[in-house]
């Protein structure tokens, strides 16, 4: 049984990091509708919005979602966005 889950956890896949260029974010309601949003998404694992710099970093399961998913989100709760960055998380 240990060695089935140590094989499980040594397949398991690498999480990845993704920002995104975030347009309309005017106040900390906008970062609220966007965190719920992202709520929704299976295989988000951690997000942080970032109204200052408009930007959305979030961290994901790349075999549950993709950036390209988690912008159309982040675009269809009214906020239209881009990926600019994607990683292999840490």
């Amino acid at each position: 049984m240990i060695l089935t889950a140590w094989i499980a956890v040594a397949y398991a896949a690498t999480p990845r990091q993704a920002v995104f260029r975030v347009e309309n974010m005017t106040c900390p309601t906008c970062s609220i509708t966007i965190q719920k949003a992202l709520d929704k998404v299976p295989g988000v694992t951690a997000k942080r919005v970032d109204a200052r710099s408009a930007t959305v970093t979030v961290r994901f399961d790349p075999e549950r979602t993709n950036p390209v998913a988690i912008a159309k989100i982040i675009t269809d709760a009214g906020f239209p966005a881009t990926a600019i960055t994607s990683k292999h998380g840490d």
